[in-house]
């Protein structure tokens, strides 16, 4: 039975791989979570654009006022 890693593992895996420092490796984590938690849990590749301009958008603190 094959287990599969969880997609923060995998970006810890690359970026050690590529040598970054270990406070890049702590931002992308920190970064892809926030991004993660605020999608509800969502998988990044069972999103879209549309998920991808609302997180662009709150983030800059460019959202529109109703």
């Amino acid at each position: 039975m094959e287990v599969k890693k969880k997609l923060l593992d995998i970006v810890r895996d690359k970026i050690r791989f590529k040598h970054y420092s270990m406070s890049t490796e702590k931002t992308y984590v920190h970064w892809i979570t926030h991004y993660i938690l605020f999608h509800d849990k969502k998988h990044p590749k069972d999103m879209g654009k549309r998920d991808i301009e609302i997180i662009e958008i709150k983030g800059t603190g460019c959202a529109k006022k109703a």
